[in-house]
């Protein structure tokens, strides 16, 4: 049985008052709270067995290897990857579709070629792939989404064309909830010859994935949004895909004959893993993975269906608060405005009564834009939030309306 109440206990910071009120975490898609599972886990290293990774021969360097490595089988289990080689520790989903972009698109991508991606994209999805542009010569894409934030099939599938190479997509935006149907626009996108990835950052935290039945070619995500530590993320390829890359930065660890005159290069996973990596943060995130997978992804998944219902329950048609992306297949990912009210004054507002909201653009810019705003709140949900969570926001925003109306 999923007990809320009793789950929530596991996460210290939730205990902690705000300006003398209960902590009411309204931010988890910016990033999630930490577990004492993870918090005791990466204490115990720094205290007890903390050394660099495959380098020495010694005991304390042995077992923090071995650590390592285990953490990289966790994650290749949680996503059901064919091959723990297919896991590649980064600093987060950013740097994943970076190293994607700067190794394979650079290799392959040639002017005339076309990536595609959507209007909902976070800027990680977005600006790097502009730089490429900027650098090669390819054409960038965009297909758009309907007025409420759903995915519109017949616009992805016309974007579609001999030339595109890529598809690129979020798999749940994290400004509109709106969860797309990766598994079947990657079908679509391999029956068209193009290469298929996704940015997993939202959608990862509140489902199951599996990779092999995505049948995703590349897929990335963060660390910290899975409950677990900062400075660490995932990039998922294919074996050959990632075999077919050069190096993404070089240095100690990732080659195989260094002279004078010539380097060559270790396979994947190594080859992109230059340098002494986070191996406390992967650890750390093994083990928010472990948590999650003890709690059980389909447990987590209708919590939070649970919770989606409930809010959009509570929160449509409530007079002066207009909610942003009311797609039918979303996630619990809420961007609203109050009339009248700017979303930084109200976060302060918010904040005063203990409740976090994240406000801005949240960096998808022009998604923002393409909503007709320029700033929204937003509310987001974790494992942790409660029904009363959800509940206390509206008193709070009718405070700020007293207050600044």
């Amino acid at each position: 049985m999923y007990d809320v109440y009793e789950i929530r206990k596991d996460f210290p910071v939730l205990s902690e008052k705000i300006n003398g009120k209960p902590n009411i975490f309204l931010d988890s898609a910016a990033s999630a709270q930490k577990p004492y599972a993870v918090i005791n886990r990466l204490n115990d290293i720094y205290c007890r067995s903390y050394a660099n990774v495959h380098r020495g021969i010694y005991r304390l360097s042995e077992e923090i290897t071995a650590a390592y490595e285990e953490a990289r089988e966790i994650v290749r289990d949680f996503i059901n990857a064919n091959s723990a080689d297919e896991i590649i520790f980064t600093r987060n989903a950013t740097e994943s579709i970076n190293l994607v972009a700067a190794t394979w698109g650079r290799k392959f991508l040639k002017p005339g070629d076309e990536v595609l991606i959507s209007q909902a994209e976070h800027h990680a999805n977005l600006v790097p792939w502009q730089m490429l542009r900027d650098e090669i010569g390819f054409s960038l894409k965009i297909f758009p989404i309907a007025d409420d934030g759903s995915y519109l099939e017949e616009e992805f599938l016309k974007a579609l064309t001999p030339r595109t190479k890529l598809v690129a997509v979020t798999g749940m935006s994290n400004v509109l909830g709106t969860v797309f149907p990766v598994k079947q626009m990657a079908a679509a996108a391999h029956r068209n010859g193009t290469l298929f990835l996704v940015d997993a950052c939202q959608y990862i935290v509140h489902q199951p994935v599996d990779v092999q039945d995505l049948d995703c070619d590349f897929l990335a995500f963060s660390g910290h949004k899975t409950y677990g530590p900062t400075g660490i993320g995932i990039l998922y390829g294919k074996f050959d895909l990632l075999d077919s890359m050069p190096p993404y930065q070089t240095g100690g660890d990732m080659v195989d004959v260094v002279t004078y005159d010539q380097t060559t290069f270790m396979p994947p996973p190594a080859r992109f893993e230059a340098g002494t990596p986070a191996c406390v943060q992967a650890i750390g995130l093994g083990e928010a993975l472990r948590y999650m997978k003890h709690l059980g992804m389909d447990n987590i998944k209708q919590h939070e269906d649970d919770l989606t219902a409930y809010a959009r329950q509570q929160w449509e048609n409530v007079p002066g608060l207009t909610l942003v992306g009311t797609a039918k297949e979303k996630g619990g990912v809420f961007s609203f405005v109050v009339d009248g009210i700017h979303p930084q004054d109200l976060a302060f507002v918010l904040d005063k009564e203990g409740i976090a909201v994240r406000v801005g653009h949240h960096c998808a810019e022009p998604l923002v834009h393409r909503m007709g705003y320029e700033s929204v709140a937003r509310a987001s949900f974790g494992l942790y939030t409660t029904k009363e969570d959800i509940d206390a926001l509206l008193p709070a925003i009718r405070k700020a309306q007293k207050m600044l109306l």
